[in-house]
């Protein structure tokens, strides 16, 4: 079954882009900062399969951060093999495409766990 999720899609593509920029990174002898970006940009697209394979919202929400945390530290290694100037190339795009996708899952885990509060709270009064 393959789920149509715009996060999920985004993160596959990134990944894709990151398996390339890796490519490129080792070709041009970057093997340490690389291999760091290559795991940290792959792994969020597994959390967001894992995520919307989730057993409960919590779950759901646990799954979004570390997606979330895996995209922000992708970021930190974009940066810095920007401005280290190890490797000679433009990470604009790859820049543009993290930064996109941290502010969809820092609203998706914010937004969840919003309505996952309004939630527990309307139970609460219900019990009451």
């Amino acid at each position: 079954m393959e789920n149509k999720s715009i996060v999920n899609e985004k993160a596959i593509a990134f990944a894709l882009q990151i398996i390339e920029l890796y490519k490129l990174l080792k070709n041009n002898k970057e093997y340490v900062l690389s291999k760091q970006l290559l795991r940290s940009g792959t792994s969020i697209g597994a959390n967001v399969a894992e995520a919307l394979a989730g057993q409960s919202t919590r779950d759901f929400v646990h799954k979004m951060s570390i997606a979330s945390k895996e995209a922000r530290e992708s970021h930190y290694w974009l940066i810095l093999l920007e401005k280290s100037q190890l490797v000679s190339h433009d990470f604009s795009d790859e820049i543009e495409k993290c930064n996109e996708l941290i502010r969809l899952l820092t609203s998706i885990v914010k937004t969840t766990t919003q309505n996952l509060e309004l939630k527990i709270q309307n139970s609460n009064k219900d019990v009451k």
